[in-house]
C-alpha cells in the first residue's frame, strides 16, 4: 500500500528505516506527549520491529506507514480500528527537523482521503493529550473538529493528563475544501 501526494510517499516500513526513525524518537520533545519514552539503543530495533510487521490495516492490525521526502523518513502515520463500527483512530509523529514546512499536514490530509474513499471507513477520530497544541493545531487544519475535552482522565508518565478528542466524518471533507 502506498499513498503518494505532490511532496510525500508513504508506504510500509523497511528495514532500512532504522536509523531514521530513531532519528525521531530519539528525542524527548517529540515524544513529550506520546505514551512511551523515547526510543533507546537499548531498545530501538524491538520498537522498529512493531512499525514493521504493522503493514496493513484489518480489524486485528494497525497500519504503521512510513512519510519520505525523497529517500528520507521524516515521519510516520498510524491508523487502527475502533471498537465502533466502521470507525479508526489516526496517529501521527514527525520529525522536529521538518516542523513548519506543511508536511505533517500533507500526510494526514492524504491519509483521510484515502481511508474516506478507499478504506470506506465512516468516521476518523484522534485522541490526544491536549497540552500537544502542534497536533491540534493539526487537527483543526485537516478538518477535523474537536468533540471532546477530558479532564485528568488518562494517567500517562506519572501524572493525570487531559485528552481531548477530534472527530470527523466524510462530509466534514467538504468544509475542509472550502477552507
Amino acid at each position: 500500500m502506498k499513498l503518494q501526494t505532490d511532496r510525500l510517499l508513504m508506504k510500509p516500513f523497511e528495514t532500512h528505516h532504522l536509523n531514521d526513525v530513531f532519528e525521531i524518537y530519539n528525542d524527548d520533545t517529540t515524544c513529550q506527549f506520546l505514551l512511551h519514552d523515547k526510543w533507546t539503543d537499548e531498545n530501538k530495533e524491538r520498537r522498529f520491529e512493531r512499525k514493521l510487521n504493522h503493514n496493513q490495516l484489518t480489524n486485528e492490525n494497525t497500519l504503521n506507514l512510513a512519510v519520505l521526502v525523497g529517500t528520507k523518513v521524516i515521519g510516520d502515520v498510524s491508523v487502527w480500528y475502533t471498537d465502533m463500527k466502521d470507525t479508526v483512530e489516526i496517529g501521527y509523529t514527525f520529525s522536529k527537523s521538518v516542523s513548519g514546512k506543511g508536511y505533517a499536514t500533507e500526510a494526514v490530509n492524504a491519509l483521510i482521503d484515502y481511508l474516506f474513499e478507499d478504506v470506506q471507513v465512516h468516521r476518523i477520530q484522534a485522541n490526544l493529550d491536549a497540552r500537544n497544541i502542534a497536533s491540534r493545531n493539526l487537527c483543526e487544519r485537516v478538518g477535523m473538529r474537536k468533540e471532546a475535552h477530558f479532564v485528568q482522565d488518562f494517567w500517562n508518565k506519572g501524572e493525570w493528563t487531559d485528552s481531548i478528542v477530534f472527530g470527523m466524518l466524510k462530509s466534514d471533507l467538504k468544509k475542509r475544501e472550502k477552507n
